[in-house]
This record gives C-alpha cells, structure tokens and sequence, in this order.
C-alpha cells in the first residue's frame, strides 16, 4: 500500500525551512479564482453575484491574513528561548474562517446543497488543524532563579524596540560611512540581547549596560537626524564616529565575556559614554 507523501506541518522543524514557512502564503492563492469570478459578475452586471463573491472574496482574505499571522507569531514562539503564548490565538481564526469561508463560497456563492456546503466546511476546519495544528497555550518561562521570566522579556523588548527606533532613524541618514558604524553597533546589540535570551542569568547585572548603551546610540542618532547634514561639521562628524567606534569595541567586548560565561563589568565605562553623548 503506498505512502502518502503529504507531511503535517511542524513548527519545531519546519521552522528552519525557509519554504517550509512560505506555506502560509499559499492561502492567499484562493483569492485568485474569486478574484477572477468578482470581476466576471461586474462585467455581467450580475450584482447579486457580484456582491457575494466581494463578500467570499473577504472571507478568504482574512482567513489568509489571519493564518500568516498565526504562523509569525508561533514562528516567534519558537525560535525565542523565553516567550509568552500569544495573546490572540490567530490560528485558531484562521481555521474557523477557513470553515466559514469555505460553507459560504459553496452554498450561498456556489449554490451547492447547504448541507453539503456545511460539510465540506468542517472538512476544511479539521483539515487546517490535523495540518497545522493550534496555536501555543503554554508560555515559554524557564525557571530563572531569582530573575523573573517577566523581567527578562519585559528588558528584552524594551531593548529591540529601541533598536527597532534606531533603525528607523538610520533610514533617514544620508551619511554612508555612520550607517555602516551604526549597523556594525546595532547588528552587536541585537548578538547581545540573543545570547542573553538564551542564558538570562547575567541579565540583572547586564541590563544598566544595555539601557545606558542603547539609549546613548538612540540619542546621538535621533539628535543626528534632527539636523540638517550640511550644518553638520566634518569635527562633529569625526566625532560622532569615534564615539560609535568606541561603542562597536565596548559591545564586542561584552559580547565575548557573554559568550564565555562571564558577567558583565560594570564600570566608569557607562559614565564615561554619558559624558561622550552630552559632548
């Protein structure tokens, strides 16, 4: 008797597959053939047909956009060491509408017998869950000692969120030679927050350096862009690069203790940053 070659999707390994996770994409190719029978009733002028393939064809939209989502947030849930369950159980939607979606294209835009319609619904529901399955319930908190998981998350996203701002405001530099230092900077501030995610012990002692460091290069960048780069002189900038450049050392040092299991050393570095940026 042969196989079949069909595979369950498994977050855990199917993670790593970069095509593995485009799957979810694939719902999006539904839209295709309502999209095409939308346009079809328009150019008929057939506007009760119209009407319910607009609504069909907003089903499956968010049916679509609701299992993209779920998919990244349980990608996110498995690839952090640390993570809370998500709040919104989008997987969930996504079978339900896929149920939903599928009973109105074949009974109320299709004509097929409601009964069979409501059929081939739940056929749909149970198959996108034997598939992929549900969303994750349980969070990810590790027992940490005397840290609390909360604290390690809350510090962690605090921290890329003001990576995320730095990043937006490097978008806005013209300026090659600082976009370069401060994505040398930021690439090691996000290798930074990794390693601690995966070992948080280090994270209480750690965290003033990571606040005072990030807020430093979020100041100097926000302070950067506010100007005009013409009035900005060749000293200030000669400046400001040596200032990143000691910045990119300070955070490779820190990052090879980390990798070694050392704690971080706290010492008249930090001040001496704050000293840097008011200058």
């Amino acid at each position: 008797m042969a196989k079949s070659r069909a595979k369950r999707y498994n977050p855990k390994i199917d993670m790593n597959n970069p095509l593995s996770f485009k799957r979810g994409k694939l719902f999006y190719l539904f839209l295709i053939p309502i999209a095409i029978a939308v346009v079809l009733s328009l150019i008929k002028q057939k506007i009760g047909y119209f009407i319910l393939d607009i609504i069909g064809f907003g089903l499956f939209y968010l049916t679509a956009k609701a299992n993209s989502i779920g998919l990244e947030q349980e990608f996110e849930y498995y690839t952090k060491t640390l993570a809370k369950a998500p709040k919104i159980p989008y997987k969930t939607i996504a079978g339900v509408l896929l149920g939903v979606s599928t009973f109105y294209i074949a009974s109320f835009a299709g004509g097929i017998n409601l009964f069979k319609g409501l059929f081939l619904g739940i056929i749909a529901t149970v198959g996108y869950f034997l598939y992929y399955g549900f969303d994750p319930r349980k969070d990810k908190l590790a027992n940490l000692g005397d840290i609390s998981p909360e604290f390690v998350l809350e510090t962690l996203k605090i921290s890329r969120d003001k990576l995320k701002s730095i990043e937006e405001d490097m978008e806005k530099i013209e300026n090659s030679k600082l976009n370069r230092k401060l994505r040398v900077a930021v690439d090691k501030a996000y290798e930074i927050l990794d390693n601690i995610e995966q070992d948080p012990k280090d994270l209480r002692v750690a965290r003033k350096f990571i606040i005072v460091y990030l807020d430093g290069i979020k100041e100097v960048t926000k302070s950067y862009v506010e100007l005009d780069e013409k009035d900005i002189t060749e000293d200030t900038k000669e400046r400001l690069y040596a200032l990143l450049s000691d910045v990119e050392n300070r955070f490779a040092k820190e990052l090879e203790k980390l990798k070694r299991n050392d704690q971080f050393e706290l010492d008249v570095n930090i001040d001496a940053l704050k000293e840097q940026i008011k200058n």
